[in-house]
């Protein structure tokens, strides 16, 4: 019989809470994966098609950007139509690609497009950041129709967030620099490094922190409120 209470006791996977959750990491990592295809495979194509390469001038990462830039605004039509909305830091992030991705390839050059990362997370920062100075957890305002959390909760998540997003545009800058530096001559491998940075360790590291804030909405959840799945913000 105590067995019986102990199941019943569990907590049970709510898939209705998880679905749109899913749905919107898959939408926002979509653009992700499709850049490091674009780049990865990027040379081949050009090289296959002369005009292509005439457009990009032979550069791979330009054609990838070219490729994001189409990847994104998909994404956020997608969420549009699946999801009945676009959430704020991925309109966001998706107008901060448009400009920067347009004038990577108005002018040829793929810095506009590696520091991008660096205004977004800036940018992300310094307005969680700015706002917990006149006491308010602004990430309550964009999640808050979904979470529901103590103010303690909101200022820690407000406060941690704020500070990851900080840490991701130091090392954002770090790492292209970096390649730049260290492949002086050879474009494509410093671009190469900097995109699989990008995807293989800045997205496995925001969902890994995400991950960790689920203590956190445990612990500062209103009494009759159940746990609710960790939120997941990914910077394209």
């Amino acid at each position: 019989m105590s067995d019986n209470k102990a199941e019943a006791a569990e907590p049970q996977l709510n898939w209705d809470e998880m679905r749109p959750q899913i749905i919107k990491l898959v939408l926002e990592l979509g653009p992700l994966v499709v850049f490091f295809l674009a780049n990865a495979k990027g040379e081949d194509i050009l090289a296959a098609n002369p005009t292509l390469s005439g457009w990009f001038g032979g550069h791979a990462i330009i054609f990838a950007t070219a490729v994001f830039m189409a990847a994104m605004a998909i994404s956020l039509l997608a969420a549009w139509l699946v999801l009945k909305k676009v959430a704020v830091m991925p309109l966001v992030t998706g107008i901060v690609v448009m400009v920067f991705g347009g004038l990577t390839l108005w002018l040829q050059d793929d810095t506009f497009i590696k520091i991008k990362p660096t205004i977004t997370n800036l940018l992300f920062s310094g307005t969680l950041l700015g706002g917990l100075l006149f006491k308010q957890s602004l990430l309550k305002y964009v999640f808050g129709d979904v979470y529901k959390l103590l103010p303690r909760g909101w200022f820690l998540l407000t406060l941690r967030w704020g500070l990851f997003f900080l840490v991701l545009a130091i090392a954002n800058e770090v790492v292209w620099r970096g390649a730049n530096a260290y492949f002086p001559n050879d474009t494509k491998a410093a671009g190469d490094v900097w995109v699989s940075f990008k995807v293989w360790g800045v997205m496995p590291l925001t969902v890994l922190f995400s991950v960790l804030q689920l203590p956190t909405l445990t612990k500062y959840a209103p009494p009759a409120e159940p746990p609710h799945v960790p939120p997941i913000i990914v910077e394209s």
